[in-house]
């Protein structure tokens, strides 16, 4: 049995699980929250306790010194030499990397020259990855990429079409996101298909952030996020895909510069922009028991580019045996899974059991109903504890 460290590092955060590993049993959960202020949370979970301290935590390092600290403290490891491994999540992995590897000089080079692609999020994994090496110096790091489950696709699946040496030049492709969430549903998936040979599995991790995958034979060949997480299905704040003139014209029509028009398609955009409510699906279907008409079309335009996707992926596979809800949308809300089941049933002969539907949220279970021509799941995801296989693994190899 050995302990694994799972961190997910943001600009002013670190969350975290401890697994004991390779039994995948969580020990403790939690989160440092408002990090570089004098206010900041610091919230600890274990054997039924929850802790929850206001203090000052100046940054990243004092982050990991405090979590290391009540870890003993609180008896839930016994030394600091009880953790044999750190496993980072990263948002972008680029070109460079397929599968999980070591957070050594050369990883965090690579890393480190990705951050345009992913502003919000590679910058802060490096802090907390220079904070735990700080702290834990002698323990490794692994590094577990969101895009790496995607470059599985063909260059056909992964281009887009512009002028082909400026996409050799600079690296433009879609490189998709929620890779390692899109991995394990299907590896959770095919539980439901005993006996299909070649699976086809179409994932859909709708959240605030939101995308879809096409899985065949367990890897995949197509995902709707695209160079950044700005491009594929309508999200909480964001586009998705939109005709590129949009951008050049409101430019034009705005007075405003390219920088700017990005933050609006990025932060403004999708069920906010739409609905004028809030970015929140919940707060977005309270505005459509009132009335709102806005509110009621951001309804049903996300509903409607899930089912496009979903319908794109069924030819791009030749068919499908298995759809799959999860993350936060898609986990919790059983009117989202059936409006979206109800955009696409008539064309594909998709059936759910509309009361296992309703009763059902946050568990594994099969909601189509035996008739359906494509088996429909409720799975929710679980991308820690896929980084905490990768860390073990790479350690023990």
């Amino acid at each position: 049995m050995e302990k694994i460290l799972v961190v997910n590092a943001g600009s002013s955060s670190l969350k975290y699980k401890l697994y004991e590993m390779p039994e995948e049993e969580v020990i403790c959960s939690g989160i440092a929250e408002r990090i570089g202020h004098e206010d900041a949370i610091f919230r600890l979970k274990f054997n039924g306790v929850s802790i929850r301290n206001i203090l000052p935590i100046h940054d990243h390092t004092i982050a990991v010194e405090l979590l290391l600290e009540a870890l003993i403290a609180h008896q839930v490891i016994k030394s600091l030499d009880d953790i044999k491994a750190v496993g980072h999540r990263v948002v972008q992995g680029g070109k460079y990397f397929s599968k999980s590897v070591f957070f050594d000089d050369d990883t965090i080079a690579k890393v480190e020259s990705l951050i345009e692609l992913a502003p919000l999020h590679n910058g802060p994994h490096l802090i907390g990855v220079r904070a735990f090496k700080k702290v834990l110096p002698h323990i490794p790091n692994v590094a577990t990429f969101d895009t790496a489950f995607h470059r599985s696709m063909d260059e056909v699946d992964s281009i887009f079409p512009i002028p082909y040496d400026l996409t050799q030049k600079f690296d433009i492709r879609r490189y998709g996101a929620h890779g390692t969430s899109h991995q394990y549903l299907d590896q959770e998936g095919r539980k439901f298909l005993p006996g299909v040979e070649h699976p086809r599995i179409i994932t859909c991790h709708i959240g605030s952030g939101a995308s879809i995958s096409a899985i065949k034979d367990g890897k995949c060949v197509a995902t709707s996020m695209g160079l950044t997480p700005l491009g594929g299905i309508m999200m909480g704040t964001r586009t998705g895909d939109i005709d590129p003139s949009v951008v050049y014209y409101l430019c034009k029509k705005l007075d405003k510069s390219i920088e700017e028009v990005y933050e609006i398609l990025n932060k403004k955009s999708g069920l906010l922009g739409v609905s004028g409510v809030s970015n929140d699906s919940r707060d977005v279907l309270d505005a459509m028991e009132t009335g709102n008409k806005r509110a009621i079309l951001a309804d049903r335009l996300f509903n409607r580019r899930i089912a496009d996707y979903i319908g794109q992926y069924f030819v791009r596979l030749g068919g499908a045996d298995l759809i799959i809800f999860s993350a936060g949308i898609g986990e919790n809300s059983a009117y989202f899974r059936s409006k979206i089941i109800e955009e696409i049933g008539p064309a594909l002969g998709v059936k759910i059991n509309e009361n296992i539907n309703e009763n059902s949220r946050g568990v594994n279970i099969l909601l189509s109903t035996p008739d359906s021509s494509v088996k429909v799941a409720l799975i929710p995801t679980d991308e820690e504890v896929m980084i905490a296989r990768d860390t073990y693994h790479l350690i023990n190899s």
